[in-house]
């Protein structure tokens, strides 16, 4: 009688165990999560315009490169066409076949991990792939496979790019390499060998950007992530089919229990700093926490040279000449917006004013820049007991700084100014008719900590045609500027 009461408590222990498990899975698959609605089709069109921006940007190195090595093999057979034919053998076809791959949207997606690893856009995909597999949750299911399969697209145009990298690094080391072995050659291709040099460094940068630039989610996306990132049911997704659990080869489901053959669990490194604390005494966990704050510091600075030396991608390649630090940005990217503000003493003639300018710079790399600008000019009035706000008329601007040394740059410009006072919006004379300005002189940087302002600007400038004009206007200037 016993062993039947046993037996039916028992059942009805796993009939209830296995209803609550049916309820929470229902509950699970039958929710929708609250993404916003345009979410998945701003994924697919980010991922479309950088996929856009690499497959154009890589084709363009690879025909460069292509043209390259056709000038150094024909320089080369004419003096030794044995070598130029087994030196430059088949290369044309392997730069022709990654052109091919990035043109066509069929490459191979790999499953194992190479190069860096971005945890944002693993992330990404497997939130895509988990959404495949569980279509209620998302509510919009062609909006997520379409998304996924840009998202595919992308991963496929970046490891043809990867390869491609390895394929033209190889291939300036197999040149560096025969030439440098082969000194009557030193001078015939020497220069087309620093040509392709640089070509191999820009790309790499380049490559590395588009790589990072998933790196910085926006709001919209982190927020959808964040939501995901609740289910116990992704999480175990996650653990089983994400690009880190292949590397380590994790089994599904076991990632957080699973030791990997000379890693550390988090359980082993927290004792081992308990320890640490506890043998240092009272000030221990000060002491502790200070050497970790000198550490993170050093730390990340070793993490910003390896990364401007190209460490993870491909390789650490030392350049031999100095690179230019805008050459890899688009020109959108190499323009600056800034802010200037300028006052003159107030003169017999003249009240004073102050010049409210705005630029625009076009960054040319190695710190400098040319751009043009304009200003307004706002009257004050003749001293503090006489303020009087009043339109002082217009300027019109051009600037270039040549950076010296540090933080310190040679200014030069030539400016047009209208000192008639006048309304802001009435018709200016010819341009002829206004007052010209050349200048020269000195500006200091300083940066900033601001996200909204690069850094300030500091400029001493001598108007060197200041005394040409009636009445003569204020020969030396200062300037504080802001750039965004």
């Amino acid at each position: 009688m016993l062993h039947t009461a046993a037996l039916c408590l028992v059942a009805a222990l796993c009939v209830t165990t296995q209803g609550s498990y049916s309820q929470s899975v229902d509950s699970v698959s039958d929710k929708v999560l609250d993404f916003p609605s345009h979410l998945f089709s701003k994924i697919r069109k980010r991922t479309a315009d950088i996929d856009h921006q690499l497959t154009r940007q890589t084709t363009a190195y690879l025909e460069k490169m292509m043209r390259q090595e056709q000038k150094m093999q024909q320089k080369l057979y004419k003096v030794d066409s044995n070598a130029a034919r087994q030196l430059f053998a088949h290369t044309q076809d392997q730069y022709a076949g990654y052109l091919r791959k990035l043109r066509s949207d069929t490459a191979v997606t790999r499953s194992t991990l190479s190069g860096v690893y971005h945890p944002y856009l693993d992330s990404l995909q497997g939130s895509m792939s988990f959404l495949q597999n569980n279509p209620r949750l998302s509510g919009n299911l062609p909006q997520v496979q379409a998304a996924s399969a840009q998202l595919q697209t992308l991963e496929s145009k970046m490891q043809v790019a990867t390869d491609a990298q390895n394929f033209i690094q190889q291939r300036k080391q197999q040149l560096s390499n025969y030439i440098s072995t082969h000194v009557s050659l030193q001078n015939l291709m020497s220069k087309p060998l620093g040509s392709l040099e640089r070509q191999t460094y820009y790309y790499t940068q380049q490559l590395r950007q588009y790589k990072e630039m998933w790196d910085n989610p926006d709001r919209l996306i982190d927020q959808a992530l964040s939501l995901l990132d609740k289910l116990p049911s992704f999480n175990n997704f996650m653990h089983a089919n994400s690009q880190l659990a292949g590397l380590f080869g994790v089994p599904g489901g076991a990632a957080s229990t699973a030791n990997v053959a000379g890693l550390q669990t988090r359980d082993q490194v927290s004792q081992v700093i308990q320890d640490q604390v506890a043998s240092g005494g009272p000030g221990g966990a000060g002491a502790l926490q200070s050497d970790l704050g000198a550490a993170q510091g050093q730390l990340d600075t070793y993490k910003s040279k390896l990364a401007s030396l190209g460490a993870g991608n491909g390789g650490m390649d030392m350049p031999a000449f100095k690179p230019n630090d805008q050459k890899t940005k688009s020109f959108l990217k190499r323009l600056q917006v800034g802010f200037n503000l300028q006052s003159t003493h107030n003169s017999y003639y003249l009240p004073m004013t102050t010049d409210l300018g705005l630029s625009l710079a076009y960054l040319l790399g190695h710190g400098n820049d040319v751009g043009i600008g304009a200003s307004y000019k706002l009257g004050w009035g003749n001293g503090i007991r006489d303020i009087a706000f009043s339109s002082q008329g217009v300027g019109l601007r051009s600037f270039v700084d040549i950076k010296v040394k540090g933080s310190f740059s040679a200014t030069g410009g030539f400016e047009y100014n209208y000192t008639t006072p006048q309304p802001v919006f009435r018709q200016y004379p010819r341009l002829r008719e206004w007052t010209k300005s050349g200048l020269i002189g000195a500006t200091k940087s300083i940066s900033t900590k601001m996200r909204a302002v690069k850094k300030t600007t500091l400029s001493l400038l001598w108007d060197f045609l200041s005394y040409e004009q009636i009445p003569r206007t204020q020969p030396f200037l200062f300037r504080v500027g802001y750039s965004f």
